[in-house]
């Protein structure tokens, strides 16, 4: 080895050994590591720039033992000694040659060794040489090493692991550090085909395990969808786009990018990556597709256009235009007369893509002058709000929005009208919650969506009990809906100020239909009522009997 380069990589490992022992050490003592996880280091980056870029001498050696982000400073650092000046003698080419071949030797012995440990390492090594001299062009070598048995071992633990937890029956589920890793491995072509037939499958198989676990179903989509974003970018991407505008997230057509295109099976699957990210991230799929269409894909075009063609894309009535797009989860509608005709149209075309198995949450933009809203607080005022309450002016369609709701309805799905957070609506909230205002025959609908609603990650029914009782005030017979209404709320639903428990009847009614429920739904309800223990006694104190009697049976219940 050319003594030049020796001293140099002697530097170099002057910095590592020391982080890599302290890094071997908190590795060994981590728990509860993933059975997908070969190791955890897996970039290993050794750059030297002149001194005329650095205030002089002979430049400064940067090492980065983990991909830095763009904004980041947090190479280890050593200043070059007076062996630049022999390296500096060297061809270029040659010295970037053998500079490479000795630091790649000598990464190569340590990685393929346990020498820190069996999970210090990763399967894959990416190496990285960077040389900026002060009057030439930067040099560059990059590659990624592998550690064959490490690989071997990783895909004979995968496949246990799809046998045993991905296609086990339940009770049987993945851990959650397991999935991290499974979903990144799903797009990793050391492991499997990137092919959607091959994919896909896994992904839904685990979406239906955990159908029934809100929790668990969002972390694994998010999982996933970060995977297919991760491959998207890296892999697909950056080969014809360059990133521009803030933190890189518009990306423009390289020069020449069109003169080598994606072949066709790489951009079919990047379309189904597109799709799959769709589900989280609407606005990432639209500039995905866009992106494809800027590099010839008519499917993408299709896509934005009219979307899989699956379902009628277009519906031109007497009195309202539609259009819908299931890929994009779009639905347009433009009323022409304001009428009831006109919103029976609508309704219409609405139920019948709905029926046809089109995506529920999907967001809707109406062109009318009627602007009208339901008077629940929390409710945001969006166009899909606008289109029912317009709808629901017309008593004769209320059959018609009843059946729209029954359609929509679906536990974990929300409207597609608001960024998702604490204004998201369950499909059919607006088309339910209107029906209960105006007419008593949708209480069992009222009901049923409220035993449906997740109220863990919706709170804009948290506003309607109060509405309700406005609409329609308090008696014995509303008692069962009031208390549905109730139970729907979020589970840091405040009080409702406009329930008043001032006649024997009406307690009475409460406590009858309390007895059945579960404590903790008893006390749930009684503080959304009452608003604390302390007030339901001040007003045991202050009542006479019969009333008395029966609200303390009611404060029996709270703690």
């Amino acid at each position: 080895m050319n003594q030049y380069v020796k001293a140099f990589l002697d530097d170099v490992w002057s910095q590592i050994n020391p982080v890599y022992e302290r890094e071997s050490k908190r590795i060994q003592e981590l728990k509860n590591r993933s059975r997908l996880q070969a190791g955890v280091n897996d970039y290993f980056k050794v750059s030297w720039k002149s001194g005329q870029q650095n205030g002089g001498g002979y430049g400064t050696i940067y090492i980065d033992l983990y991909e830095p982000f763009d904004w980041s400073d947090s190479s280890y650092t050593v200043k070059a000694g007076s062996y630049i000046e022999g390296l500096m003698e060297m061809n270029a080419e040659a010295l970037l040659e053998e500079l490479y071949c000795a630091l790649r030797g000598q990464v190569e012995e340590v990685f393929q060794s346990d020498r820190y440990g069996s999970r210090f390492f990763d399967y894959r090594l990416e190496l990285i040489l960077e040389l900026e001299p002060e009057s030439a062009a930067a040099l560059r070598r990059q590659e990624v090493l592998i550690n064959q048995h490490k690989l071997q071992a990783l895909k004979q633990e995968l496949a246990v692991f799809i046998q045993s937890r991905v296609l086990a029956e339940l009770p049987v589920r993945p851990d959650k550090d397991d999935e991290f890793f499974f979903a990144r491995h799903l797009l990793n072509p050391h492991f499997f085909a990137q092919k959607s037939d091959i994919i896909d499958p896994l992904i839904q198989r685990l979406n239906d395990k955990h159908r029934t676990n809100r929790s668990r179903l969002e972390q694994w989509c998010y999982q996933y969808t970060s995977a297919f974003k991760g491959w998207a970018e890296e892999q697909f991407l950056q080969p014809y786009f360059d990133r521009s505008g803030d933190f890189g997230q518009a990306w423009l057509i390289k020069e020449g990018a069109m003169t080598s295109p994606p072949k066709a099976d790489v951009m079919e699957f990047f379309l189904y990556a597109a799709l799959q990210i769709g589900y989280k991230e609407p606005d990432t799929r639209k500039a995905y597709l866009e992106l494809a269409k800027q590099l010839g894909s008519e499917q993408a075009a299709n896509y934005l256009q009219q979307g899989s063609g699956r379902y009628e894309s277009m519906r031109q009535g007497s009195l309202f235009q539609g259009k819908a797009n299931d890929i994009l989860q779009t639905i347009d509608l433009r009323i022409l007369s304001e009428e009831e005709a006109a919103y029976r149209e609508a309704l219409d075309y609405v139920i019948s893509l709905l029926e046809q198995g089109f995506p529920k949450g999907y967001k809707l933009t109406l062109r009318s002058k009627a602007k009208n809203v339901l008077p629940v607080k929390k409710l945001v005022k969006s166009q899909q709000h606008r289109f029912f309450a317009n709808c629901l002016l017309y008593p004769g369609l209320f059959p018609r929005i009843a059946e729209y709701a029954e359609a929509a309805m679906e536990e974990f799905a929300w409207y597609g009208d608001v960024e998702p957070g604490e204004k998201s609506a369950m499909p059919g909230t607006y088309a339910v919650f209107g029906l209960g205002l105006y007419s008593d025959a949708y209480y069992p609908l009222v009901q049923r969506y409220m035993e449906l609603v997740d109220t863990e990650h919706q709170s804009v029914q948290d506003g309607y009990a109060e509405a309700f009782v406005e609409a329609h005030g308090l008696s014995v017979k509303l008692m069962p809906v009031l208390i549905s209404i109730l139970l729907g709320g979020n589970e840091s639903a405040g009080g409702v100020k406009n329930i008043v428990i001032d006649s024997p009847e009406l307690a009475v009614a409460l406590v009858h239909e309390l007895a059945a429920k579960q404590d903790y739904q008893r006390e749930y309800v009684l503080y959304r009522i009452f608003g604390s223990r302390s007030k339901l006694a001040q007003r045991v104190r202050k009542e006479e009997s019969p009333l008395k009697d029966e609200l303390e049976e009611l404060l029996a219940w709270m703690r």
